[in-house]
């Protein structure tokens, strides 16, 4: 669907601004779809965002700084976030045993068979993508995408 028949606009200033609200829009989509999907795992996207980034270190751990340096969304709190995943029993939280001033983070056996479970559920969504765009346009859309944040 053209962004124009979704928002119900068909006047634009120029492409930059039709560009930036058709991203954003977008990215509102892919939200959505995202929480859509995460619901029945009692997930919300950044709690998924930051399970893969730990999952990604495992089984070393991860400190929570640099969790928050790859974050997507780097708005939320962090400790909050983390405290919901420990007590959902997904992550474990330890004192770094060499700098007694760094927590060390960890997936528990638990959080790697959800995400397991959830990664599954999600690639429907990306398989429902790769019906709509050709990988070679995903890959400029990503370069373009790139480029506007350069």
């Amino acid at each position: 669907m053209k962004i124009e028949d979704a928002i119900q606009q068909s006047r634009f200033q120029d492409n930059y601004q039709k560009a930036v609200v058709n991203l954003a829009y977008t990215a509102n989509w892919v939200r959505d779809e995202q929480i859509r999907l995460l619901k029945p795992f009692d997930l919300l996207p950044q709690h998924f965002n930051a399970l893969r980034i730990i999952r990604g270190r495992h089984p070393a751990p991860v400190s929570p700084g640099e969790i928050k340096a790859v974050l997507i969304d780097k708005a939320n709190d962090l400790t909050r976030l983390l405290d919901k995943l420990e007590n959902k029993g997904l992550i474990k939280r330890n004192l770094c045993p060499t700098n007694r001033r760094k927590m060390d983070v960890n997936l528990t056996a638990r959080g790697l068979k959800l995400l397991e479970e959830v990664s599954a559920h999600i690639q429907g969504f990306t398989k429902r993508l790769k019906g709509q765009i050709t990988d070679k346009e995903a890959a400029t859309l990503s370069r373009l995408l790139d480029k506007m944040r350069e």
